[in-house]
C-alpha cells in the first residue's frame, strides 16, 4: 500500500527533478541580436538597401549612446530622449539618411547636431572623417567622450553654432543635418562641395517638417522632397 501510494504521489506531482534553469544571456550577445532584429525587421524591411549601411546599423552599440537607464530601449522602434530637451533619432530614421547621404569611403563629412554621438558613429566606418557640431555644451563633451572611448577616431567633435557650420574643414562631400531650420542656411550650402550632397529637415518645430536631400551643382542646387520628419529644431546662437 505504501509503495502504491509513493507512485501516486509521483506522478500526481511530477516524482522527478525539475527542469534546470536556462542560463541568462550575456548583456552584449543580448544586445547583438536586438541589433539583428533592429536591422532585418525596421530598417531593411522599410526598403533600405544599401549594404554597407545596414552592416554599420548591425555593428554599432546604440546601447552605449542611451541614458543607462533606457539600455533596454536601445534597439527599439521610436527616439530616445538624451537630456537637455534632445533625443537620439528613431533606428529606422538614421539609417534612411545615412543611405540618402551615399557615403563614400573618402568623404569627409559635416553633422550639424552631435546629440548622442550615435549618427557620427555610424558615419565613421563608411567615410574618412566626420565632423560634428553641437550647440549644447555637455551633450557635445558628453558624445566626445563616448565616441572616444568605443574607438570612434576618425571623429571630431565641436561644441558650437550649427548655422556656422566648420569653415575651417570646408569643404566637405557631404553634410546631414540632425535638427531642422526654417529653411536651408546659405552658409552649409556654401561649405558644401560642388558634386557633394546634403540631407536636412526643414520646417517649423510645431508644424509640418520635410526631410529634403540637396545635390550641389555647377548650375545650383538640386532638392528633392524624400520624407516627412519630425525632429527638434535647429537653434542659432553661442553654444551653452
Amino acid at each position: 500500500m505504501r509503495r502504491q501510494l509513493g507512485v501516486l504521489l509521483m506522478l500526481t506531482f511530477g516524482g522527478c527533478d525539475p527542469e534546470p534553469a536556462r542560463p541568462a544571456v550575456p548583456a552584449e550577445t543580448a544586445f547583438a541580436e536586438a541589433r539583428v532584429r533592429m536591422v532585418r525587421d525596421q530598417i531593411a524591411a522599410r526598403g533600405v538597401t544599401d549594404a554597407r549601411v545596414l552592416a554599420a546599423m548591425a555593428r554599432v552599440p546604440r546601447h552605449e549612446f542611451v541614458p543607462a537607464g533606457q539600455r533596454s530601449e536601445a534597439y527599439e522602434d521610436w527616439p530616445l530622449p538624451i537630456g537637455h530637451g534632445q533625443t537620439i533619432s528613431q533606428p529606422y530614421i538614421v539609417a534612411f539618411m545615412t543611405a540618402a547621404l551615399a557615403p563614400k569611403p573618402g568623404d569627409r563629412v559635416l553633422e550639424i547636431g552631435t546629440g548622442s554621438g550615435y549618427q557620427a558613429a555610424v558615419l565613421s566606418g563608411l567615410v574618412a572623417e566626420v565632423f560634428t557640431l553641437e550647440i549644447v555644451v555637455p551633450l557635445a563633451r558628453r558624445a566626445e567622450a563616448d565616441l572616444q572611448r568605443l574607438g570612434y577616431g576618425n571623429v571630431k567633435v565641436r561644441a558650437g553654432d550649427g548655422y556656422l557650420g566648420w569653415p575651417e574643414a570646408a569643404p566637405f562631400d557631404a553634410i546631414i543635418v540632425t535638427c531642422a531650420p526654417d529653411q536651408v542656411p546659405q552658409t552649409l550650402v556654401d561649405q558644401l562641395k560642388v558634386g557633394g550632397r546634403m540631407i536636412i529637415p526643414v520646417g517649423r518645430a510645431l508644424g509640418a517638417q520635410e526631410l529634403y536631400l540637396l545635390r550641389k551643382r555647377p548650375a545650383g542646387l538640386e532638392t528633392q522632397a524624400v520624407l516627412p520628419v519630425r525632429f527638434v529644431p535647429m537653434v542659432p546662437g553661442a553654444p551653452s
